[in-house]
């Protein structure tokens, strides 16, 4: 065997050393970027709602309009320069409104006012789904959607569609098609796995699927459902970690797409409008237990 020199020794070891930090440069770690849902702590006051948002590890808030919560009317209310001053104060961003009860088709007004607070994106619905193929309908909605997402693209805002249940947008096919047809850089979809079928690969698959179309992830479960009153231990199953679903497959294929944008650890409370708890400490509480599952979650992948 022929023996190395003190010089090739440690030529051979910078070498390697090299080598093992270009390869965790490589492969940096992945972690989730957490945004606060104000509908999570109910009509509690928005003052109250960004002091919670370091609480769960997050660095910005997401607004929710009545009958899930009523911030975003409160900041109208007490004044957009109150509200961005408060935000500064806690080192926290506004970045989404969520308005469902505006549509696709309304939001003229909400966009300009996003881009005012310096924020970067709307969640709303769909459409109603017809009867007849998905393709066709999924094409003419993105159709219908390109004067809208010319107005959003120009402010720097997106439009975020959420795969709600009896919507257009909503079952793994529509969801599939809206990727393959759309190419405003301004649409996107906001993705709720309480919607699908509770099965980690399709899930995982349809994160694989839409790439870069994925806008905002909710990590949300069915659980029990939230359409009627249950014990809260019950209802909770909605919360990643205290459900059936398994999260670590659902990370991997977030990691496998760079996945960069928000997620907002989430849940609805029945009736709507309520604090998943009592008060907004252990709703944080709460969602800090499901953050520290999807870190475990991620530290298995």
């Amino acid at each position: 065997m022929k023996t190395l020199t003190r010089r090739a020794f440690n030529s051979a070891a910078l070498l390697g050393s090299l080598g093992a930090n270009v390869a965790l440069a490589d492969s940096p770690d992945f972690k989730l970027k957490y945004m606060l849902a104000s509908s999570m702590y109910g009509r509690i006051d928005v003052l109250e709602c960004i002091r919670q948002v370091k609480a769960i590890n997050a660095s910005c808030i997401d607004l929710w309009p009545p009958s899930h919560g009523d911030q975003r009317l409160q900041i109208d209310n007490i004044g957009h320069e109150v509200f961005l001053r408060a935000l500064s104060d806690a080192g926290v961003t506004f970045e989404m409104s969520t308005r469902y009860d505006l549509g696709p088709y309304r939001l003229k007004d909400e966009i300009e006012i996003v881009k005012r607070l310096g924020g970067s994106m709307i969640v709303c619905g769909s459409r109603k789904l017809n009867p007849g193929d998905v393709k066709p309908q999924v094409q003419e909605f993105i159709a219908s959607l390109k004067p809208h997402a010319m107005l959003a693209e120009k402010a720097g805002v997106r439009i975020c569609i959420e795969n709600h249940s009896s919507a257009l947008i909503n079952s793994p096919d529509s969801i599939r098609y809206f990727a393959e047809l759309n190419q405003s850089p301004a649409l996107g979809i906001a993705l709720a796995p309480y919607h699908l079928p509770q099965k980690t690969g399709t899930i995982s698959n349809l994160i694989g699927h839409l790439g870069d179309h994925l806008a905002h992830f909710y990590a949300w479960e069915h659980g029990m459902g939230c359409h009627k009153p249950m014990p809260k231990p019950l209802e909770l199953m909605q919360m990643p970690g205290q459900g059936t679903l398994d999260f670590a497959p659902i990370m991997s294929a977030l990691k496998d797409i760079n996945y960069s944008n928000y997620t907002e650890i989430f849940m609805h409370p029945t009736p709507r409008g309520i604090p998943i708890l009592a008060n907004a400490n252990l709703v944080s509480q709460e969602i800090n237990k499901s953050r520290d599952y999807l870190t475990r979650c991620i530290e298995r992948i």
